[in-house]
């Protein structure tokens, strides 16, 4: 692999994990409501799954799940429908107010908690099957060791995406204040609840192309 091609690979990947998306927002939300490290393990669950999802592609198997009309439906569907439970379930919260979290007295439960939320968030988006089975052909090399690239590509797209989803959890942790107000946690409920529904709308109207 050249310098070219991985700046190049680097570049793309950096515009996926920018990007605000379901399971940035995810993290945010858990940042804010429940503090950064409760962020932070959503953060690693999401990134165990996409690096999944990646592998897979990598390996081939992802072209066969972009292909398949019924698995790809059932994974964009699944994904839809948890992210509109959650949007539901924050807009029908009778919350009023947070009280701060302390990081000692949260559970090892909890965290795993979060941890599988992050993890069925970034498992159902379809999104990230049909990015990086078009992705990974433009930039693989048949002639090279294929071992070597792959660690190559999973190692600048773990970096890039821990990094982003860790950032979404900290902005949101450092918001907290402004939630923690009196009267604040319905507004923000509202707020998130709306976004993690458009998200689920957006995600549902996504096609094989």
């Amino acid at each position: 692999m050249t310098l070219e091609i991985w700046m190049v690979y680097a570049l793309a990947v950096l515009v996926l994990t920018a990007s605000p998306g379901p399971s940035s927002l995810l993290c945010m939300t858990k940042g804010v409501t429940s503090g950064w490290k409760a962020g932070a393990y959503t953060a690693l669950g999401s990134l165990t799954a996409i690096t999944a999802i990646m592998t897979l592609s990598f390996t081939g198997l992802g072209m066969v799940i972009a292909s398949s009309e019924l698995v790809f439906n059932i994974v964009k569907w699944t994904g839809a429908a948890y992210l509109v439970y959650l949007g539901v379930k924050a807009l029908t919260s009778s919350q009023d107010s947070y009280e701060p979290v302390k990081m000692c007295g949260d559970s090892q439960t909890r965290f795993t908690q979060h941890y599988v939320s992050g993890f069925i968030v970034g498992a159902s988006n379809p999104k990230a099957i049909l990015f990086f089975t078009a992705l990974f052909p433009q930039f693989i090399n048949p002639s090279a060791g294929m071992l070597t690239q792959y660690l190559v590509f999973a190692a600048t797209f773990v970096t890039l995406e821990l990094s982003w989803l860790l950032t979404y959890a900290y902005l949101g942790s450092k918001s907290s204040s402004w939630v923690f107000g009196s009267g604040k946690a319905r507004l923000f409920n509202r707020i998130t609840g709306g976004g993690f529904i458009g998200a689920g709308a957006l995600l549902a109207s996504v096609n094989r192309g």
